[in-house]
């Protein structure tokens, strides 16, 4: 097994609040943590004592190729755009829970994570709990027989948040083990909630599932309670566990013989006192991190990744939308699309089953959009494109006509595509040859234009709002702000964010933008640097 001592990745902390610094705890023990991102004064403190750069945002950090990955523990609001702007940035990412707070979000990010080949590793803590994993497979070994009943009290007395409810805050961990026992997803789920602080925020919620298997469950969350309880009880036909996290390690795990018996047409109960199961004492946020590295090591699949995390969001929209309903929510667990969404699709256009598309994108005659591509909102595509599958686009992309996107090919935000330009995804393509394990992946950087008839040879990255020209075509990496002509394409100048031609002075005579040369092409200077305004002439 990989340890995370045989590698020596760097991570940057966003966020330091009460979890964050367990984070930095961790990470810095671990001679992982190499930055912290958060603009409160302590934080800057935190990064002084662990010996680490402070930065009060991400985007420093995500153009370093010295950061292997992100670590995000910012407010659930926040995860979805910092782990989507660190995914777009080629770093492994790991999210604590929630993965996002919609679950189209949360799939675009699934997406986007397979068609950059980054690790998306979601922070379900438990299940790296040895306590968890013990009971899981004693489950799946059938210590206690069929499965018939699950329930978990997360209860305490404060940590309480202004921004989510108490079920987005501690359900989260009980749903994920339960969904883990279960091995799928609940047929209904009805939940009920109260607000006795602020009447819109939840500070006490039930929540019940019924299962296709005849399994049953409820979690009871609460931050008004006198004590700390965290328990999860797992009942089966010939036995029971209980396990309770506030226990010394002696008694997290317990096992219970109970059994029923009928006699004369009545069931009596035969007890037993339990018997505690041996464990080994490991710290999960630990254990958690060092699987995260081993993931990193060997381009594996996280234990809790995107698609688990997907499937517990699922449960908690529709518990959510129980509470506001005051009803029971027949849970859809097959579906995968989004609910009806305000884009446009010509009558000739075809898009295939597990798609997603944001509001506002159209799609015109006779394109076709298939499976598993992940497109963002307001983009345009022309008659007779193609995209996917398995492609990512960001949002406010133009198409013209005659465009396709192949299956390795992730377009960022504001990306223009030009009439029948070409992008490939094999260097030696041949008909009689079947090479799509061979796919070699193409990147185009936030605000790229590429122009009519140009071909983008594959296992490329265009630059930042790099552009170019009609029917150039591109064989290797194109700095940003780049102007690339000619076949193979060369540079020969630099443009600005809004496409105007630099001069020697590198400043855009249209907005007055100061840019310099980087060892990856021209960066915009800061708002302060730009040009005074009579500069601004061409």
């Amino acid at each position: 097994m990989v340890k995370s001592s045989d590698i020596t990745p760097k991570f940057a902390l966003a966020g330091c609040g009460y979890w964050g610094r367990n984070l930095a705890r961790v990470l810095s023990g671990k001679k992982l943590l190499g930055a912290i991102i958060d603009p409160a004064p302590e934080a800057a403190a935190l990064a002084r004592q662990y010996g680490v750069m402070h930065q009060t945002e991400l985007p420093p950090i995500l153009g370093r190729d010295d950061f292997t990955g992100c670590v995000i523990a910012t407010p659930a609001e926040t995860h979805y755009a910092l782990a989507r702007d660190a995914l777009w940035a080629g770093k492994d990412v790991f999210v604590e829970k929630p993965i996002a707070l919609e679950v189209a979000d949360a799939e675009e990010l699934a997406a986007l994570a397979l068609a950059r080949g980054r690790i998306l590793m979601v922070g379900h803590l438990l299940q790296y709990h040895p306590a968890f994993l013990r009971l899981k497979q004693m489950v799946n070994e059938g210590d206690i027989g069929q499965l018939r009943y699950v329930y978990s009290n997360r209860l305490n007395m404060g940590k309480l948040r202004r921004e989510e409810n108490v079920l987005w805050s501690f359900a989260p961990h009980d749903l994920s083990m339960i969904l883990a026992l279960a091995g799928e997803a609940p047929e209904k789920v009805w939940a009920t909630g109260q607000g006795f602080l602020n009447k819109r925020i939840a500070d006490t919620t039930m929540t019940h599932m019924e299962f296709r298997s005849g399994l049953n469950a409820h979690i009871y969350v609460s931050w008004l309670h006198p004590i700390k309880e965290q328990r999860l009880v797992v009942v089966g036909d010939r036995g029971m566990l209980l396990f309770d996290d506030a226990q010394p390690w002696q008694g997290k795990l317990m096992h219970y013989r109970h059994a029923v018996e009928w006699k004369d047409g009545m069931p009596v109960a035969t007890k037993d006192d339990g018997a505690p199961v041996p464990l080994e004492e490991t710290e999960p946020l630990g254990a958690e991190i060092d699987h995260f590295v081993q993931c990193i090591a060997a381009r594996a699949t996280p234990r809790t990744d995107a698609n688990e995390a997907i499937r517990v969001l699922r449960v908690l929209n529709a518990a959510q939308e129980s509470i506001e309903k005051s009803e029971t929510v027949m849970f859809d667990a097959k579906s995968h699309r989004l609910p009806a969404a305000k884009y446009f699709v010509h009558e000739t256009a075809a898009v295939d089953d597990d798609v997603s598309i944001g509001a506002g994108t159209r799609i015109w005659h006779f394109s076709h959009i298939l499976g598993n591509s992940r497109i963002g909102e307001n983009c345009v595509f022309g008659q007779n494109c193609s995209v996917g599958p398995d492609v990512v686009i960001g949002n406010g992309c133009k198409f013209q006509n005659n465009v396709s996107v192949y299956k390795g090919v992730t377009l960022e935000d504001d990306v223009f595509c030009g009439p029948s330009m070409v992008f490939t995804n094999v260097l030696t393509p041949r008909a009689h040859i079947e090479r799509k394990d061979e796919f070699s992946k193409t990147l185009v950087r936030r605000g790229a234009s590429i122009g009519a008839n140009a071909t983008i040879i594959c296992g490329n990255e265009i630059g930042a709002y790099a552009m170019i020209g009609a029917g150039a075509v591109v064989t290797g990496q194109v700095p940003a702000h780049a102007l690339m002509i000619g076949s193979p394409a060369r540079r020969v100048g630099w443009v600005s964010r809004s496409g105007e031609r630099l001069g020697d002075d590198l400043i855009c005579p249209r907005t007055g933008e100061r840019y310099a040369e980087g060892p990856d092409g021209l960066r915009l200077l800061e708002e302060n640097q730009r040009a005074p305004k009579k500069a601004r002439t061409k």
